[in-house]
Formats: C-alpha cells, sequence, structure tokens
C-alpha cells in the first residue's frame, strides 16, 4: 500500500513540471540577483538560548485544514510579537494547501528569516525557493536518495542558503553526519505513518551528540515542560513548533513567549 510520504512526492515531481516549463534555472538566478531581502537562517540559531522556528501552514495531512481564515503575514507578524527567532512556511500545495508567494509577503511585513518548508526532491527546487525569498531549505532523508540528497545540499552550499536535513531513524541520522554545515532536524513525526513520538528525539542525539551545526527538535511539542525536559536532557535548544501553536493562535502566543525564555 502506497504511504502518506510516496503520495505527497509523486504530486510533487508532476507539479514541479509546471514549474520548469514557467522558469529556466537562468530565469531564476536573475531573480535570486535581484532579490535584497535575504537573511541568514542558520545565525538565528543561537547556542545559548531556546529557539523557536515557528511554523506557518493552514494544513497538514495529518490534522486536515487548522487554519480557517489563512493569513500568513498575520501569523507571521504574531509570531514576530511572541519571540520567533526563525519561521517555517509550508509551500506545499496540495496536502498543506501553501504556495511559495507566501514567503515573499511574510518577508515584505516580517523581518524574520524564513524556512521553505516542502518537500525537496530536485536541485531545481533550491533555486525556486531561493528565487521567492527562502532563506532555508528542508532536505527530508526518507524522501529522496542519497545522491539527491547530496545534490540538493550542493546546490544550497552554493547559493548560500541554509540547509535543514531532516532525519527520522538511526540510520538516517548517522547519514546526515555527512552533511557537515546543515542543521539537522530531528522529526518526531513518522512521515509514513503520520505518527508522533518524542522518543524519537532522546533516541537520536545520542547519534548526532557530535555535530557541530544546530539540531532542532520537530514535530510533536504541546508544552513548555516538554521543551524543558528535552534542552535539559539532550542540550537540544532549537524547537519546529507548528499544530500547537495555530490551533489557537491567540492562546499559544503565550506559550511560545514562554518557551522562548527557557534558559538552557
Amino acid at each position: 500500500m502506497i504511504n502518506t510520504l510516496e503520495k505527497i512526492i509523486a504530486d510533487k515531481k508532476s507539479n514541479m513540471e509546471k514549474y520548469k516549463n514557467s522558469f529556466s534555472v537562468e530565469d531564476l538566478k536573475k531573480r535570486i540577483s535581484s532579490y535584497k531581502n535575504y537573511l541568514n537562517f542558520k545565525d538565528k540559531l543561537k547556542k545559548n538560548e531556546v529557539s523557536v522556528i515557528a511554523e506557518i501552514k493552514k494544513a497538514s495531512p495529518s490534522a486536515g485544514v487548522i487554519v480557517k481564515n489563512y493569513d500568513p503575514k498575520a501569523i507571521a507578524k504574531q509570531y514576530l510579537n511572541s519571540g520567533a527567532s526563525c519561521l517555517s512556511i509550508l509551500t506545499e500545495e496540495n496536502y498543506f494547501k501553501g504556495k511559495l508567494e507566501d514567503i515573499d509577503e511574510v518577508k515584505k511585513e516580517v523581518k524574520l528569516p524564513v524556512l521553505c518548508k516542502d518537500f525537496f526532491i530536485d536541485p531545481y527546487q533550491v533555486y525556486l525557493a531561493k528565487s521567492f525569498g527562502a532563506d532555508a531549505i528542508l532536505i527530508i532523508l526518507s524522501a529522496v536518495d542519497e545522491k539527491t540528497a547530496k545534490e540538493i545540499y550542493n546546490v544550497a552550499e552554493e547559493l548560500n542558503i541554509s540547509s535543514i536535513v531532516e532525519v527520522h531513524t538511526s540510520e538516517e541520522a548517522k547519514n546526515a553526519l555527512g552533511f557537515k554545515n546543515a542543521i539537522i532536524g530531528i522529526n518526531n513525526r513518522n512521515l509514513k505513518t503520520l505518527k508522533t513520538d518524542i522518543k524519537t528525539t532522546y533516541d537520536l542525539h545520542k547519534v548526532l551528540i557530535d555535530h557541530s551545526a544546530p539540531i532542532v527538535c520537530e514535530s510533536g511539542i504541546e508544552t513548555e515542560k516538554e521543551v524543558e525536559e528535552i534542552v535539559k536532557k539532550t542540550k537540544i535548544n532549537n524547537f519546529l513548533i507548528g499544530e500547537s501553536l495555530l490551533k489557537d493562535l491567540d492562546k499559544n502566543s503565550s506559550l511560545l513567549k514562554k518557551i522562548t525564555q527557557i534558559n538552557p
């Protein structure tokens, strides 16, 4: 039976052709050279403080529609005022109801680095993401083979855009250590089954403990106590949080403030 990740990747391949027919790599390079609002994503994740990458998305395969009256710019402003270090914007069209244009629109209003949260399966997408203003891209190791992952990473290095290499298993974590300059994200959610288990972070941080670049705990964070425990037991102090904040933005902006005030 085809799993959720395989469905998303299959659709992404067909959607990529639409962009390739509209923009050549040379077209995208021209757009990149004229864009003046890039920020350093990796540098915003500090070693001596808790940093939150706050996620902006309308929907997800596991939760359905999360934000009915979806306004990425308004959400971004609320996150900025609540202490977020960076933003993650879902740009996948079919399952998360996002679009690349959201990155550019948000960055016109809010001065925070933005991760283009999507399923990168082709180096072309790095040029595409940066041409819309992205400061970081995501490489999900369960979504691509090792050769493609390296190609995507190398293009990101050439374009001076941060990479988050995302892992969910011990084998992926070991492979991620080969991406020397990359941020490594530990996803507590299994993208094939959509089940979440925070124990994944505790297990995989042992493999990644000597990695020199930042490590990020992704998915499943609901309380500041969970963050405190992870910081205390693993020394990981960067967190990507989405649904827990988005389900009740007004109420959970205080949660974001509390998390960013935790002393690592």
